[in-house]
């Protein structure tokens, strides 16, 4: 397995940040996920994840489903087609229940 992983540019990492995305954000769903994005004026996109206990349960099932975001945002990223958002990442109605490929697809 690598070592790959975000930087601590790469991620949402206080209040300030996500208010800012919750406040007039772009919105893009499934019955898996609800992405919220914004603009930034950075020169990387960054990710933020808010996956509440309301909607999964189990912490383990909380934290494969940010294993997977994660995973899926840093292979987005090795594209050359780089939009520089801030993303915030919400458990859609089905996640829980899902596979790891219905879930990275």
């Amino acid at each position: 397995m690598s070592q790959a992983c975000l930087t601590k540019h790469a991620k949402l990492l206080n209040a300030a940040d996500y208010k800012r995305v919750f406040d007039k954000p772009v919105r893009s769903s499934d019955r898996y996920f609800t992405v919220l994005a914004r603009p930034n004026n950075l020169l990387t996109p960054r990710i933020g994840m808010a996956f509440s206990k309301k909607r999964v349960k189990l912490a383990v099932k909380r934290n494969r489903l940010k294993r997977i975001s994660r995973e899926s945002f840093r292979l987005s990223q090795l594209g050359q087609n780089k939009f520089n958002a801030d993303y915030v990442v919400l458990a859609g109605a089905q996640c829980a229940e899902a596979t790891n490929q219905q879930l990275f697809n």
